[in-house]
């Protein structure tokens, strides 16, 4: 298994970059670029969850989004073609007193067959930088939607 913990700091406040994370409407692809939204359903959602299936490149999962505590978000993978077990996200968001956010991100990946364990092995071996990339990707979006409306 898998567990990469990644960090990023953004002018975006908690609730700004819940929003983004949450919002599972057209163009979900530019917040989140490993979110397809050819590949993007959703199952059912409330005021503080969500049940989507999402995915790009031939990899999806259906995840259980939790964000009734607006400072720790949880993703949880409840089906996919290549992960299973806890496999998941976790975002923890820590306001800062110069007015900035620190975004704390924890994905843990369990294959749950052959191409999902081959994924996992390579991410624990490369994720930090394939996923940080994509983290620092998302704050940027997230950060032109919010001071640009």
């Amino acid at each position: 298994m898998a567990t990469i913990s990644l960090t990023q700091q953004t002018t975006a406040t908690p609730e700004q970059f819940v929003a983004g994370l949450t919002d599972f409407g057209p163009g979900r692809a530019t917040l989140f670029p490993n979110s397809a939204d050819d590949a993007l359903v959703v199952h059912d959602q409330g005021d503080a969850f969500a049940d989507v299936t999402e995915g790009s490149g031939g990899i999806w999962e259906r995840l259980h989004y939790d964000w009734s505590d607006l400072s720790h978000v949880v993703l949880r993978t409840v089906d996919s073609n290549v992960w299973g077990g806890r496999s998941g996200h976790t975002y923890t968001f820590s306001k800062q007193a110069d007015g900035t956010t620190v975004v704390r991100a924890e994905v843990l990946r369990e294959g749950k067959n052959f191409k999902g364990r081959l994924l996992g092995l390579t991410l624990g071996l490369f994720g930090r930088k394939v996923l940080g990339g994509a983290l620092a990707k998302t704050v940027r979006a997230i950060e032109t939607r919010v001071h640009n409306g």
